[in-house]
């Protein structure tokens, strides 16, 4: 009966009239693993991390739906970018690869802020929403109704270092990229607030930050909250038992800062290619110092939002593009099928309907994120693609995660979570290897197979070159590859099924 109740008062706020309009704010960073406090215990990337001061993520999080087990379409960030701003997954945006536009190669998809702009708010876009450049015909114009911001990393071209703590004098000096981007956020949330808190206009800003995506320079004051000797290199600094090869990527790119030439490394990114110690407790302390930069910038943004008594009639969502890999499995970066790489942070508050927080476990995906702000923000809602949308300008992939709102245990929900990966080229000029992945309540199953390219664009699910299969329950860090372990064969086989039938045989019954 209380349930009930609490569902009924959620409609009730939910239900606005067409001035009282939502705003929203939408912010992203880029390469950012869910290592923030809210995601301690079982869904935080490694068992082996230091205390993160997130304070601002914590705070946000205390008030919004966290999505504890998010996972996106692709672990790299055009395609994950794309997947999510459109909700259609890559095998219908044809986006594999950084450089091609969707528009071009896919469809004509209305994107989310796009889609609020037709009605009726002000979109304004900063720092890093869609992929820069080509890959968004040039941060895709048609979403925005104002000028698109941008601002110059001169850190990462003058310097060449994979880690560069800036001392406080360098900082006064010459701003860091994702400061401007925050004091630009600041600035436009001042002057779109007359209009939208006489609901003449409602606003959708989106800001994203770049960090932490290398290279990592950050404010030397972060390093504090982590000092080298309170960190651990990851356990499981080593390939799975049993990984086919198409499973790694090789992160040679390393090679190329000045910091890490240093060493005189040979044969960086190979399988099983380890750091030497001092290196690795290094990175692994620039990547976190610039989590807790973005949180401070973050922090920076919503603050202003409450200064300007935004905050009770505005939406925020948070996430980050995709995971990363800080060791695990002797991986850097992201570009695989690996939990750590696929698995990334997402929250959502609305106000009057997540204010004393709201946590789930069940399975979710980026493509979600676009008709749950619909949803939340009182829009018409989308309908499902059909299996061929090309040519449907506005339709989705996702499933609206407003219901989690007010029942984030609800039965009736998605059985697995979808992303892949290729390898040997784009698929659009040529033939490639995909590699198909799914998460389940207990495993993670990948199949490798061949791939039509352009323009037939079709998994040939009859032409298996490899396969993954890792049991959460035994193997949460996915160190041991089961998929030809006797014991597994009805599981591998059941998997295998459930993976080729896709995300629309794993969608909850149509809710009455």
């Amino acid at each position: 009966m209380t349930l009930k109740i609490h569902e009924a008062l959620v409609l009730l706020v939910l239900i606005a009239s067409v001035d009282a309009k939502k705003n929203v704010l939408f912010l992203v960073s880029d390469d950012m693993r869910p290592n923030i406090n809210a995601y301690l215990g079982p869904d935080m990337p490694s068992p082996v991390h230091p205390k993160m001061h997130t304070p601002t993520l914590d705070a946000l999080a205390s008030r919004s739906l966290v999505l504890k087990r998010a996972y996106v379409s692709q672990a790299l960030c055009s395609p994950s970018r794309t997947a999510l701003l459109t909700s259609r997954r890559p095998d219908t945006s044809h986006i594999w690869q950084i450089g091609p536009y969707f528009r071009d190669v896919g469809g004509n998809f209305s994107t989310l802020p796009e889609y609020f702009k037709r009605n009726g708010y002000r979109t304004i876009g900063m720092g890093k929403i869609f992929h820069p450049g080509s890959s968004s015909g040039g941060d895709d114009p048609v979403s925005w109704t104002d000028p698109y911001f941008h601002a110059q990393d001169k850190y990462e071209d003058h310097d060449q270092l994979l880690c560069d703590a800036i001392s406080e004098e360098r900082e006064k000096a010459q701003p860091l990229q994702d400061q401007l981007i925050a004091n630009n956020a600041i600035k436009t949330l001042q002057e779109v607030a007359p209009r939208a808190k006489s609901g003449k206009q409602p606003f959708f800003v989106a800001v994203g930050f770049h960090k932490p995506h290398i290279s990592w320079n950050y404010p030397a004051r972060f390093n504090k909250f982590y000092p080298l000797e309170s960190l651990r290199p990851a356990p499981n600094y080593y390939a799975p038992v049993g990984m086919p090869a198409f499973a790694w990527h090789n992160f040679e790119n390393f090679g190329r800062y000045k910091d890490v030439k240093a060493y005189n490394l040979s044969h960086i990114g190979a399988i099983n290619f380890t750091f030497p110690p001092t290196l690795t407790l290094e990175l692994r302390q620039a990547y976190y110092s610039c989590i807790s930069y973005i949180d401070y910038e973050l922090g920076r943004v919503i603050q202003e939002l409450d200064n300007l008594g935004l905050s009770n009639n505005t939406i925020i969502s948070f996430w980050g593009d995709h995971g990363w890999q800080l060791g695990e499995h002797s991986e850097w970066e992201k570009q695989t099928n690996f939990e750590d790489a696929t698995h990334a942070p997402m929250m959502i508050h609305v106000p009057g309907v997540t204010d004393k927080g709201v946590v789930t476990e069940h399975l979710t995906e980026f493509v979600d994120l676009y008709p749950t702000l619909v949803e939340a923000a009182e829009l018409p809602k989308l309908d499902t693609c059909p299996p061929n949308s090309q040519n449907i300008s506005l339709c989705t992939e996702g499933t609206s995660m407003v219901p989690l709102m007010t029942n984030p245990t609800m039965e009736n929900w998605k059985t697995a979570a979808f992303s892949q990966y290729p390898r040997g080229g784009d698929g659009l000029h040529g033939d490639i290897t995909m590699g198909y992945t799914m998460r389940t309540e207990m495993y993670r199953y990948t199949e490798w197979i061949n791939f039509k390219g352009r323009p037939v664009y079709k998994p040939m699910w009859d032409q298996v070159k490899a396969a993954e299969l890792y049991d959460h329950a035994k193997d949460p860090e996915e160190n041991w590859n089961r998929a030809d372990d006797p014991s597994y064969k009805d599981v591998r086989v059941e998997l295998s099924r459930k993976l080729k039938k896709g995300w629309r045989g794993a969608l909850p019954y149509k809710r009455v």
